[in-house]
């Protein structure tokens, strides 16, 4: 194994490679080398080679790579991915690690059937694929909450629990149950990466994927665009009716409160830094073990709010602690707000914190650190949103 890693021999198998995640370790990981074989389905009219040349030339990737990696149409979600049996044993052959990344990261509850088919149906697919495989080493993008809803220090390790947030942590805690004793009993090394959540890179802004961080902020946005042109063209009366108003210096009032806890706050990382600490991960750890790839500093939401209002010059939200409000005497606007972030509500509650002193000991090493999400951090994600039609002008 270490000669293969030494010399790049290895053949690694990932999945998820057409999403936010995987599609940027896959670059990493052929900039140094390795051969990947990427498992990946089409979308409409486009194909599954082609879904991964466009990402690929949209994330920078350098030309002559194409004989490092091989693309394969296949389906997590169905027995032996859909393939004959001769193609799926000779990718069996073949395989001496497993990336996996592909996920369902929707929070809805309305969502369980299909959230379940990606995160639970399609591990057991992947795990007997492992099983009849070469593979000696698993490597699975779990997620920090897979630790459960709780309060306080969440241990960098598996810990038994049955109360989570919603059916996206519930389903990344009974995938990683499942890798684990899969794992233990064919006697194959697994490295679990936890990490929380990840936003933009921290140099460009850009992204593929502007939910979690983005979403809230795009729904204030979307209230403060429509109530400013109800002003300016309408004579405001719908604005009047939801208590927002606007000044002589453009600046929208938006009467919202949010609820978060004085000592909780949001975990972000920047994907490059994720991609660092796993590639870093990845080519030391090789024994195996659970790591939190986190930020050493949560950021409050009372910072995002006031971020928000110096960029996108938006006043009048406000955060309230727990039991400091009547909450139960919404305002409309704060209605209609909530309805639209109800999955994201309890993020801005959350009071959980993540050790992880075991991949900071290792990330030590090389001097990877997370950088700090700032107001100059915020408006790099923020221009290139905006720039991007939030994804809607990507490709």
């Amino acid at each position: 194994m270490l000669e293969k890693r030494r010399d790049r021999a290895s053949t690694i198998l990932l999945t998820g490679g057409t999403g936010f995640v995987g599609s940027h370790i896959a670059v990493e990981l052929l900039r140094r080398g390795y051969r990947i074989i990427l498992l990946a389905r089409p979308a409409g009219q486009q194909g599954a080679r082609a879904r991964m040349d466009r990402l690929f030339r949209w994330l920078g990737l350098e030309p002559g790579k194409d004989e490092q990696f091989e693309v394969v149409e296949a389906y997590l979600d169905r027995p032996s991915f859909g393939l004959g049996k001769e193609q799926y044993d000779s990718l069996a052959s073949r395989t001496d690690e497993i990336i996996h990344c592909a996920s369902d990261t929707s929070f809805s509850e309305r969502k369980r059937t299909e959230i379940e088919t990606a995160n639970i149906q399609a591990v057991r697919n992947l795990l007997d694929f492992t099983g009849k495989s070469r593979c000696c080493l698993f490597h699975h993008m779990s997620t920090a909450y897979a630790a459960g809803r709780m309060r306080g220090l969440c241990e960098e390790e598996l810990v038994e629990t049955a109360d989570f947030t919603n059916v996206y942590e519930e389903t990344k805690y009974l995938g990683e149950r499942m890798i684990s004793q899969l794992c233990h009993d064919q006697g194959i090394r697994l490295n679990i990466y936890r990490p929380s959540i990840v936003y933009g890179d921290s140099k460009t802004g850009r992204t593929l994927l502007f939910t979690a961080l983005y979403y809230p902020i795009r729904t204030v946005l979307f209230f403060r665009n429509l109530y400013e042109k109800d002003i300016r063209e309408k004579g405001g009366e719908k604005a009047l009716q939801m208590g927002v108003k606007m000044d002589g210096r453009g600046s929208v009032y938006l009467p919202i409160r949010v609820e978060t806890e004085e000592e909780g706050g949001i975990n972000l990382i920047p994907i490059d830094y994720l991609v660092a600490a796993f590639l870093e991960i990845m080519d030391t750890c090789l024994d195996g073990g659970l790591f939190h790839v986190v930020s050493p500093k949560i950021t409050p939401v009372r910072e995002l709010v006031d971020y928000t209002y110096r960029f996108f010059n938006v006043e009048g939200i406000e955060t309230v602690h727990p039991g400091t409000s009547d909450m139960t005497k919404r305002n409309s606007l704060e209605m209609l707000f909530n309805h639209y972030i109800e999955s994201y509500r309890p993020y801005m509650m959350d009071t959980r914190i993540f050790d992880d002193r075991k991949a900071r000991e290792v990330l030590a090493k090389k001097h990877i650190e997370c950088p700090e999400f700032d107001f100059r951090m915020f408006t790099t994600c923020m221009n290139f949103a905006v720039r991007s039609g939030w994804g809607q002008k990507l490709f």
